[in-house]
């Protein structure tokens, strides 16, 4: 069985990666640079766990068009990344619009010429930042896109094992299946020391915290997060 992941280098990709790997898929991985502000090292980190897992087929795409397009705090320079909103209810400045959706159709694309049935995407939609194109809804709805805009014969399926799981359940499935946290990147602001401060930061490290363990990347600050 062939598979495609869809492989960030963050810690929610890492995992998927991890599961995919552990269910004995054999496993291609796509990574997508969009002219995010931590590119270098999101593919630095891509690299690294695709070596881990000694996964040979794989997929760089330059998608900077996202950049161009602007709107959000990722791309474009000129918005503040926002800091750690744990409760907030809005979506925040880093949504990229539409941006998975893109990413999903490369990978569909990608599977169809490598002959991959499954498409594994880490997408977490409770415990999320709040961004539309993370919730089930939209992966149920995209994988009746696929349905219709494929060949008859192809059967293409996209799996999201992590969509109803808490940041600290994710965690300890990684701790499980003997992930690589200190190979995944998650910072939105820096390359270097993780800043410790953006939304993402703040959940991961709130997820380690509420796992009971400490989050083997180095940061510039590593608040307590409850």
């Amino acid at each position: 069985m062939k598979a495609v992941v869809l492989l960030s280098g963050g810690m929610d990709s890492l995992v998927t990666t991890a599961m995919a790997h552990e269910q004995g898929f054999e496993l291609a991985a796509m990574h997508v640079n969009y002219g995010q502000r931590t590119w270098q090292k999101e593919l630095e980190s891509f690299r690294a766990i695709c070596n881990h897992y000694h996964i040979e087929q794989r997929l760089e795409v330059n998608a900077d068009f996202l950049a161009q397009i602007g709107g959000s705090s990722l791309t474009d320079y000129s918005m503040a990344v926002g800091g750690a909103d744990l409760h907030g209810s809005s979506i925040p400045t880093s949504y990229v619009p539409f941006r998975n959706a893109g990413f999903l159709s490369m990978a569909v694309s990608w599977s169809e010429v490598i002959g991959a049935s499954k498409i594994f995407i880490g997408a977490v939609e409770e415990d999320s930042s709040g961004y539309p194109d993370c919730r089930k809804v939209f992966y149920d709805a995209f994988n009746r896109v696929i349905e219709l805009g494929t060949k008859p014969e192809t059967a293409i399926e996209i799996l999201t094992p992590l969509i109803e799981m808490q940041k600290s359940e994710i965690v300890g499935k990684g701790l499980e299946l003997s992930a690589p946290f200190a190979l995944s990147w998650s910072c939105y602001k820096r390359e270097g020391s993780a800043c410790g401060l953006c939304d993402s930061c703040a959940r991961r490290l709130r997820a380690f915290s509420h796992a009971g363990l400490r989050d083997p990347i180095d940061y510039e600050e590593r608040p307590l997060y409850i």
